[in-house]
């Protein structure tokens, strides 16, 4: 996002939060933050989950701006892969169901381990959930 610059020549512009563009503000003044040596951990810690570095972090905070993180990016994609697997696994089921020439030695004891990986499938997806609420 611009906004125009009020100054007497030329149409420059500044950037608002860190955006590249023309005449961009340079960032030179400085804050001290007293923090204790855990929260300092803690912060350095946040700031690398969401790829960041720390004052780009602190600074995309103070000013109410989202802090996007990576993490939660990454556990996305395992719920993806997850939800892939049960989709693949309900597609087997529903072949066998379909009484299909492929599937007529497939017998009952092979839907029910079907039937069970797809349980420990939906077990291991809420969990990732889980993670996600937290």
């Amino acid at each position: 996002m611009t906004v125009p610059e009020h100054s007497t020549g030329g149409n420059q512009q500044k950037t608002i939060n860190g955006k590249k563009g023309a005449g961009r503000a340079k960032r030179d003044k400085r804050l001290r933050v007293p923090v204790l040596p855990e929260e300092e951990k803690m912060i350095k810690a946040k700031a690398c989950e969401a790829g960041l570095a720390v004052a780009e972090y602190l600074r995309n905070l103070g000013l109410g701006y989202s802090v996007p993180s990576i993490i939660d990016n990454r556990q996305v994609d395992a719920l993806l892969k997850i939800n892939a697997d049960l989709g693949r696994l309900g597609g087997l089921i529903k072949l066998w169901l379909t009484n299909d020439e492929r599937t007529k030695y497939i017998g009952k004891s092979q839907l029910y381990m079907t039937l069970d990986t797809i349980r420990e499938t939906q077990s291991v997806m809420l969990k990732e959930i889980m993670k996600l609420r937290k």
